[in-house]
């Protein structure tokens, strides 16, 4: 094999409709377009979800429904995920930066401690938010909490 002997693959090129080319190709006439209505002339452009004159879907279901423009979105982060990572690392202080690093939230998440499990670890941590429980279990160890 050299590049002079080079083809593509079997089926893989195929030859391009000639439409419009009289009627003994096959694609003569109306050249594949139909007859008369606005799709068979040229400059022919439809809107979007246009149903041909039917009641086009998005205007046939019903609204439903709201969304709030004002929600502010929380990543939770619960207690026995804050102990197992002050376990492994051996720390004192997890701040949002740790949790970016080690791929708990990304860096334009906001955080916030969640009260599931059991912390036994006098910590630090800082976060965007705290639940009541969170905060009381982290407190009572002696730990600290600081609101970014």
């Amino acid at each position: 094999m050299n590049l002079s002997n080079l083809q593509p693959a079997e089926g893989s090129i195929k030859n391009r409709k000639r439409i419009g080319r009289g009627t003994g190709s096959g694609r003569g006439g109306t050249s594949t377009r139909g007859h008369k209505g606005a799709g068979s002339r040229s400059g022919y452009k439809s809107k979007v979800g246009f149903e041909g004159g039917q009641m086009p879907l998005q205007r046939r279901v019903p609204k439903v429904g709201f969304k709030n423009p004002n929600r502010v979105a929380y990543v939770g982060v619960n207690l026995d995920v804050l102990q197992s990572l002050a376990e492994k690392f051996s720390l004192e202080n997890i701040d949002f930066e740790f949790m970016i690093t080690h791929g708990l939230v990304s860096k334009n998440d906001l955080v916030k401690i969640l009260g599931r499990g059991a912390i036994t670890s006098k910590l630090s941590v800082s976060a965007h938010a705290f639940t009541s429980k969170a905060q009381n279990a982290i407190e009572s160890i002696g730990g600290s909490i600081v609101k970014i």
